[in-house]
């Protein structure tokens, strides 16, 4: 049975991005796992992660991402059509992974999601603006073992759209202040989302990203979330760590061809961690 999983987190540069990615290659190339990635975010990072910019461009241009399935709910259309958005054997590893594909973003959804209400209410819920990704997706989801879906740093209708077929939801965070302050917005808002439209979306947990051993401002956050979570405000706090390294930054580079994720990730904690991160996950779904 495929497991999708959104990730999310109000506020952005707290490494969500990175960790979709990551997760995504690793659970194709080190677990043999199929999987989709959906970048909903219209920062468009996933995207560029995982595919050639000019080729993106080039789909954008054609009507081959997700701008035009949000523009075709707007303007009565059908242009899209998910078996061409859909992009095979996506990342740089090794010139593309061949269980790993991308349903890409477009800079465009800036203003779709303008378009669209931002906070829908009762039985809005239940019609069609929350249910277009579940529409599009329904008949190619099955060939996948997972679904990772890279959301905007908002809890708008695009936002909702990946919540909506979601099984898990994940909640990547900076242990500061900022990047924590949201975690209880963005569980009270999917909790009562899930009464109204009545799905199973049950949070995954939070992984700390950008961690740096030396702050004491970091640890006793950590430390906060994890009594948080012992008292059942929060959901579990992952094991696992992934630290503030230039190589995770270095990762994201498309253009650097490398032949294995080891060399992508660096031969040292960076790699380690992902490993260890993705078979933590596996544990819990």
């Amino acid at each position: 049975m495929t497991k999708i999983i959104s990730t999310i987190n109000l506020k952005g540069g707290v490494g969500k991005t990175q960790m979709t990615v990551a997760l995504a290659e690793f659970l194709s190339l080190s677990h043999n796992k199929k999987v989709l990635v959906i970048d909903l975010d219209p920062q468009t990072n996933a995207t560029v992660s995982l595919m050639d910019e000019t080729a993106w461009r080039a789909k954008d241009q054609n009507g081959e991402t997700l701008l035009q399935l949000f523009k075709d709910k707007l303007d009565k259309t059908s242009h899209f059509n998910i078996a061409n958005a859909v992009v095979k054997k996506v990342s740089n590893v090794g010139g593309g992974i061949g269980n790993l594909d991308l349903l890409p973003s477009s800079l465009g959804l800036i203003e779709i999601q303008d378009s669209l209400p931002l906070i829908p209410a009762g039985r809005f819920y239940v019609t069609s603006p929350v249910t277009i990704l579940r529409d599009a997706i329904s008949g190619i989801s099955d060939q996948y073992d997972f679904v990772l879906i890279d959301c905007p740093p908002n809890l708008g209708i695009i936002t909702l759209n990946g919540i909506y077929i979601s099984n898990y939801y994940l909640i990547p965070s900076i242990p500061d202040i900022l990047s924590t302050y949201g975690i209880p917005q963005i569980l009270g808002r999917i909790t009562n989302f899930k009464k109204e439209i009545g799905t199973d979306i049950e949070p995954l947990g939070i992984v700390i990203s950008m961690y740096r051993t030396q702050s004491k401002l970091h640890n006793s956050v950590i430390q906060d979330l994890k009594v948080k979570a012992s008292q059942n405000e929060y959901p579990r706090i992952f094991k696992t760590v992934i630290p503030l390294t230039v190589r995770t930054a270095e990762a994201a580079d498309f253009s650097v061809s490398v032949n294995t994720l080891r060399q992508k990730y660096g031969y040292g904690r960076v790699y380690e961690d992902y490993e260890i991160l993705t078979k933590e996950l596996l544990s819990y779904v």
